[in-house]
């Protein structure tokens, strides 16, 4: 396996959450625990990624938003990477299959909040990333009517899951809503409150 890189078996579920981690809080820690306990995950690798392209506004440095997520998510199979850095990726579509071809006995969930549900059409290939792994989308307060009516839910309806627990064995385009207990916490609730510049 490459230098700094996770380890993962043959035959492992592995639960990918990505996003720009500015800060990484406990909304965060509290759906990937919720995560690996309902969808029976064997590993979930944050992607602290380098910049997000549907955002103006660039993250604090790496090393400090890295820093950050390992501060709040302590768990034995969570792993926080800078993957997306290694790679050289930018879009998630690309991130997925550049695992995919590094991984290639390891199967892939996807996962995010109902509030990237809501604008996950905006997102590069967004259909293509249905196609490639299964996705499981988090409930996050305020977002659960706009996440069901998104665009994606609508073009997809078909491909939905009555229950997510066994998505990770699932042909993919394959997707699930996970109603869970709500963690109010934000990351542009917590920079607008001035809580985070980085370190």
């Amino acid at each position: 396996m490459r230098q700094g890189f996770p380890h993962a078996e043959k035959g492992q579920v592995i639960g990918l959450l990505g996003g720009s981690f500015d800060p990484a809080h406990e909304g965060h820690a509290h759906i990937t625990r919720e995560a690996i306990k309902r969808l029976h995950l064997d590993q979930v690798w944050w992607l602290v990624s380098p910049g997000n392209p549907l955002k103006v506004r660039q993250p604090a440095p790496m090393a400090d938003r890295l820093a950050q997520a390992l501060s709040v998510m302590a768990h034995p199979r969570v792993r926080i990477t800078d993957l997306e850095a290694r790679l050289g990726t930018r879009f998630t579509y690309e991130t997925i299959t550049r695992l995919q071809a590094i991984y290639p006995r390891v199967r892939f969930v996807w996962l995010m909040g109902a509030d990237n549900l809501v604008q996950f059409h905006r997102w590069d290939r967004w259909q293509d990333i249905l196609r490639a792994v299964p996705v499981a989308v988090l409930a996050r307060p305020g977002a659960g009517v706009a996440a069901r009516m998104s665009r994606a839910a609508q073009a997809f309806r078909s491909a939905q899951l009555g229950r997510g627990e066994a998505i990770g064995g699932r042909v993919p385009p394959v997707w699930a809503f996970l109603n869970l207990p709500m963690n109010g916490a934000s990351s542009s609730a917590i920079r607008a409150k001035g809580g985070w510049r980085g370190r």
